[in-house]
């Protein structure tokens, strides 16, 4: 539900076909206009890509990463304004999960897709959009090669030329976006911060886009009203528009709603309209937007600048900050695991499977790392049974100090050593998460590393 992402309004499912009934782009697609004009001037290039940022960040902020960011995926509307389409290599992110698929089209794909590396997501978009950005104000591509194996390498090199006919701003952009090193490329948010991408930048989207959820269950009247004429039943209808049910009563009410009020409003229609005209605008509160509702209860956070401290001497982080290596790190958390008899497996990148034994077991393996094998003990009877254990399953993640001070959380993503957030201090912070398990359990997790803390490379937050 934006206003530059194709707009789905109804999926006919037969024995032999799906239907996907989308928002009509009577434009093409954003490849075939840049053919047509060869190149565009900076300011309409501009207008293109503050429309791709916001869509591409809405979807970010869904959990969605496209993966295939292209010209030809952009299709542009009888107004000229783009409509992000073709999710067909989209995924769900989810918190502490990493992607390895290589798809998309290789032109547009990061350095870590092409070389098979794991991903986080939002950092292969940023990546896409830097060299969709070129190839408006270029008319061309920074890699091409009729070689998959030479284009690879220009990628993975990201030797780019930009030509001399760009502005200073729409140069030093690009080379801030097309960056090898995801940790060094520009983030979404810190695109949007750019003073190029800022210039002459519609009110509509200088602000974050409101609850869409919430929006979606607020019902237009009129319109209402216009569709109960078509023979809708009234109280069904309004409850499948609050459900947000699809049947062809909320279809034909969502196009004529998106019909009347068209872009830059979409389906939100003018209550959104009247938000921008009616409320100053403040940056919002990064953590409230993480985690709606918390953000308020937090305290030292000014209204402006949401990550600036009042108090200079008050600072907060998440976790438990080291500037220990990674590898460090995980050996104190081993030693916490194992001073409360806790025994673990890895089973996939920061997951392990932990069970705790209230005592050591006579004939079982007391290593602590256990195996497949180890599910059952052998007693003198020579009967098998399940041991009297307690199972949890532990995420272990590094990263850097989330908070910042230009008001935005950082891309998470992947390096060699471990998983990181992007941001400015040259420090690890360690989360350990609870996915399943016992609480008090996992609290003496917490505790073990705490008291590791006092001799440990951690200091506790």
């Amino acid at each position: 539900m934006h206003p530059h992402i194709i707009r789905l309004y109804e999926v006919i499912e037969t024995t032999t076909k799906i239907f996907i009934v989308t928002e009509y782009a009577a434009s093409g697609d954003l490849f075939d206009y840049i053919v047509q004009k060869r190149r565009l001037k900076e300011d309409e290039a501009r207008k293109l890509f503050q429309q791709i940022i916001s869509g591409v960040e809405y979807c970010h902020r869904c959990m969605v990463v496209h993966r295939d960011l292209k010209p030809e995926n952009l299709l542009l509307d009888s107004n000229f304004n783009v409509k992000i389409a073709d999710f067909g290599f989209s995924n769900i992110m989810r918190d502490g999960h990493f992607l390895k698929t290589s798809c998309g089209s290789p032109n547009y794909a990061a350095p870590e897709i092409v070389s098979g590396k794991l991903y986080a997501g939002p950092e292969v978009d940023a990546w896409s959009c830097g060299v969709i950005l070129y190839a408006l104000l270029s008319g061309t591509l920074p890699f091409e090669d009729e070689s998959f194996h030479n284009l690879y390498k220009k990628i993975k090199a990201s030797n780019i030329k930009t030509n001399r006919h760009l502005s200073a701003g729409a140069r030093d952009l690009i080379s801030r976006i097309i960056v090898v090193d995801p940790m060094k490329r520009l983030t979404i948010p810190e695109i949007r911060q750019h003073p190029w991408f800022q210039a002459h930048l519609p009110i509509y989207l200088a602000v974050p886009r409101p609850d869409t959820t919430q929006q979606a269950k607020k019902v237009d009247e009129e319109i209402l009203q216009e569709v109960v004429r078509m023979g809708f039943e009234k109280n069904h209808l309004v409850e499948s528009l609050r459900n947000r049910v699809q049947n062809e009563g909320t279809v034909a009410y969502y196009l004529l709603l998106d019909n009347r009020f068209g872009v830059p409003s979409g389906n939100l229609g003018a209550e959104f309209q009247e938000t921008m005209e009616t409320t100053s605008f403040n940056p919002p509160n990064p953590i409230e937007a993480a985690a709606p509702g918390v953000g308020h209860s937090l305290p030292g956070y000014t209204d402006n600048q949401a990550m600036d401290l009042r108090s200079p001497e008050r600072k907060w982080a998440l976790g438990l900050q080291s500037g220990g290596q990674p590898f460090q790190i995980m050996m104190e958390v081993l030693k916490a695991l194992q001073a409360i008899n806790v025994r673990w497996k890895n089973i996939g990148h920061y997951n392990m499977k932990c069970r705790w034994l209230p005592s050591f077991i006579p004939g079982l393996n007391n290593n602590h790392y256990f195996g497949d094998d180890e599910s059952t003990v052998i007693e003198n009877s020579g009967v098998t049974k399940s041991p009297n254990v307690v199972k949890f399953q532990l995420q272990v993640m590094y990263f850097f100090v989330c908070l910042r001070k230009s008001g935005v959380f950082g891309l998470k993503c992947m390096i060699d050593d471990g998983q990181l957030y992007k941001t400015e201090e040259e420090k690890y912070v360690v989360d350990v998460q609870r996915l399943e398990g016992p609480q008090f359990l996992f609290l003496d997790v917490c505790a073990a590393l705490h008291s590791f803390n006092t001799s440990g490379p951690f200091s506790w937050n």
